[in-house]
Parts: structure tokens; C-alpha cells; sequence
């Protein structure tokens, strides 16, 4: 497993394609200027030797060795030794709504951004415990497994989009449905789900999948964004043009949140509702339940001991540094002698 010391330094990585771009004009200019003066099968004949290929070949390795130096700069880690761990915490998982619907920005700077960042805060402030993540719209699809590896766990949330789910609408009784078989410790005590939506829900079995969900241990607690009033739903183009979402009669879709459909279900889930509207103090009000929570003992294995790997992209870095100052831009004697193509030697006239 890999870390990152200072991925501030990827930044550098832009030059690259400055650095090629800047190339491919100086050579566009050079050609362009030759061919005021004189004619191109000339400029041939006058430095047969040089190669267009090697100048080519040369910034290739001066961007591959300043991309390994910048990398090392951001000081890779290798792990080295895995060994297991005992810890003690909660199974927690966030069933986490993509929908359209959570496109809508009632809630700044938009439901599903909210959601978000309600969700990466909790998983600050969490210490031992075990997290994953489902998404659902039309369906429900797993984002990430139980793991205590909270850094990926931000990290895929990030990415969580509408267009991950292929079927839209608003399915929670299939989150419920998946979290069911989600938790993979059975001696763990404390299973919670968090469901964060703005609690439009498209079918009907939803309350009675909450029923058998607490009877397999699992407290489900609902996070509601979005407010009553509700608020259109903005769909972007590709050229970055801004529409709303209309109905069947052309008249644009407001989509309101359903605090009773939320409230319900963590009624039978024998948890509580939520209004996630205000960030801090929802993340309050989820951190105190899960401080009185009783913790169990569980096993996890992780790279105890971490290496610096820097060393091996300097010294590739510097290898095609060197590699370049040794090219030179005209073709290889050998390959000259090769003749390829079959180009005759141009006779002398007497």
C-alpha cells in the first residue's frame, strides 16, 4: 500500500505539458523560418543528418525525468510490515442518496454537496470505528466495504455522483436492502445506518425493510437535506449551460424534501430523525449517539511500517536527464547505413 507525503507537489506536474507545447512551437517556428529562406529538399540536402525524431525522443526523456523529480519531491511511501490490530468501535454505514433530486441547491450549495460534507465531517471525529458507504437512486450499489481505512472512505465519497447509478428515482428500501448484508462481523453489537436523503422515496416496502433491518441489530438513523419549499432541479450541459428539469407538460419540477418518509423510517429502525440542514449542529447531534454506543473488540490488519520511495524516482528522474544530454538531434550513424527506404546516393554531376 501506497501514501502520499505531500501531494501538494503534484501541482508541478503542470510544466510537463508546458514544457512539450513550448517544444512543439519552437519547432513549428523553426520550420516556418526555414522555409522563408529556403527551399525544404535544400535544407535536406545541407544537414542530411539531422532528425527530427531525436528532438522528439530528447524531450521525451527531459519530461519523463522532470515528472520523476517531481514526484519524488512528494515523498512516496511504501508499506512494508501488515500486521493485525485489535481495536475497539461501531460498525457504521452511510447510505448516501444520489438521486437528481439531491442536485438541488435549496440546501447551498446544493443537497447532495451538503450531504457530502455532513458524511466527511463524521468520519473526522470518528476514532476506531469501522465505515462503510452505499449510494442508491433508482438502485442501491456498494461505494465502499467496512473498512477503518477512513482517508478512502473520503476519498471515494468525494467522487459519489448521480451518474454512478445507472437507474434514477429514489429507492431507500433498496439501501436498507443492501446495508442488511453489508455488515461483515456477526459478534459486533452496534450496527448503525445513517441515511442521508431528502427522503423522496419511490416505493412502498420501504418501512417494513426498516423492520428487519433493526431485527438484525442494524439502528438506522435518517439525515434530511433540503427543505419543504423545495427548489428546482439543474441540469448542466456539457457546453456548462444550465436548465431545469421539466415534467411531462413542460413546466419545470420542484422537488421538495419529505421529512415524514424520513422520520418513519428511523421510527421503525429504532433510531432517530435528523435534520441535516445545519451542518455543525447535525454533526453534534450524530457524534453524541455514537460516543454512548458500546464499543466492541474487533481484528483489522494495516501497513504498521511505511518506507520512502523517493530515492527510486530521482534516480530514474536523473537517468533520463542524463539520456537526453547524451542524444544528439542527428540520425545514428548505423541507422544511416541501414538505408531503410532504399535512397540512392545523389550522383555528382561532371
Amino acid at each position: 500500500m501506497y501514501q502520499i507525503e505531500e501531494p501538494t507537489y503534484f501541482i508541478y506536474l503542470a510544466i510537463i505539458p508546458a514544457i512539450f507545447v513550448l517544444f512543439l512551437l519552437v519547432l513549428w517556428w523553426k520550420k516556418r523560418t526555414q522555409k522563408q529562406f529556403t527551399d525544404t529538399n535544400l535544407i535536406q540536402k545541407l544537414s542530411p543528418s539531422t532528425s527530427t525524431f531525436k528532438s522528439f525522443l530528447k524531450i521525451t526523456m527531459i519530461c519523463l525525468g522532470l515528472g520523476l523529480l517531481v514526484i519524488s519531491l512528494t515523498n512516496p511511501k511504501m508499506g512494508t510490515k501488515l500486521e493485525t490490530i485489535k481495536r475497539e468501535g461501531v460498525d457504521i454505514v452511510f447510505a448516501l442518496d444520489v438521486s437528481k433530486s439531491m442536485l438541488a441547491e435549496d440546501i447551498a450549495p446544493s443537497r447532495l454537496d451538503k450531504a457530502k460534507q455532513i458524511i466527511t465531517k463524521i468520519i473526522d471525529k470518528l476514532g476506531s470505528d469501522r465505515v462503510g458507504i452505499i449510494i442508491y437512486a433508482g438502485n442501491s450499489y456498494p461505494l465502499l466495504p467496512i473498512t477503518t481505512d477512513h482517508a478512502a472512505a473520503k476519498m471515494f465519497l468525494q467522487n459519489a455522483n448521480p451518474n454512478m447509478v445507472s437507474s434514477q428515482g429514489t429507492a431507500i428500501n433498496e439501501a436498507i436492502e443492501k446495508a442488511i448484508t453489508y455488515y461483515d462481523n456477526e459478534e459486533q453489537t452496534n450496527r448503525f445506518l445513517f441515511i442521508v436523503s431528502d427522503g423522496e422515496d419511490h416505493e412502498e416496502n420501504t418501512v417494513t425493510l426498516a423492520k428487519e433491518a433493526q431485527k438484525e441489530g442494524i439502528k438506522i438513523y435518517t439525515v434530511g437535506v433540503g427543505t419543504k419549499e423545495g427548489g428546482p432541479i439543474p441540469m448542466r450541459t456539457i457546453g456548462g449551460a444550465i436548465s431545469y428539469k421539466k415534467d411531462s407538460k413542460g413546466e419545470v419540477v420542484i422537488t421538495k424534501m419529505k421529512e415524514e418518509v424520513l422520520r418513519e423510517i428511523a421510527y421503525e429502525g429504532k433510531g432517530k430523525y435528523i435534520n441535516g440542514n445545519k451542518t455543525q449542529e447535525t454533526i453534534n447531534s450524530i457524534e453524541a449517539i455514537l460516543l454512548k454506543a458500546e464499543k466492541s473488540e474487533f481484528e483489522s490488519k494495516q501497513f504498521s511500517d511505511y518506507k520512502d520511495q523517493f530515492q527510486w524516482f530521482i534516480g530514474f528522474g536523473l537517468l533520463f536527464l542524463i539520456i537526453d544530454v547524451l542524444l544528439l538531434e542527428k540520425k545514428t550513424t548505423w541507422v544511416q547505413k541501414l538505408n531503410l527506404f532504399n535512397q540512392s546516393e545523389p550522383k555528382n554531376n561532371k
